[in-house]
């Protein structure tokens, strides 16, 4: 996912800004893997093969997440409710 793109995406939860922890990126400085922050709800948005998974928290699949936070050994709780930093 493409930088400038990033900076255009908002909470979906509260149109508040996000924060971005980039853990790879490619040769063109795409980011591959990284976190994405909101510091008003406390959410965590992973990006996955460059895409930020962004769904409402009933339907985030916490399988596909954990491995990306287990490789990076982050402090970061897969609450299926409410995913907090």
């Amino acid at each position: 996912m493409k930088l400038n793109t990033i900076a255009k995406l908002c909470c979906p939860f509260d149109k508040q800004d996000l924060q971005l922890q980039i853990l790879t990126q490619d040769i063109d400085q795409n980011v591959i893997e990284g976190i994405l922050s909101c510091g008003s709800c406390k959410r965590n948005y992973p990006i996955i093969y460059g895409v930020p998974i962004m769904s409402p928290d009933e339907y985030r699949q916490i399988a596909l997440e954990q491995p990306v936070v287990d490789r990076w050994k982050l402090e970061y709780n897969l609450d299926p409710v409410k995913l907090l930093p």
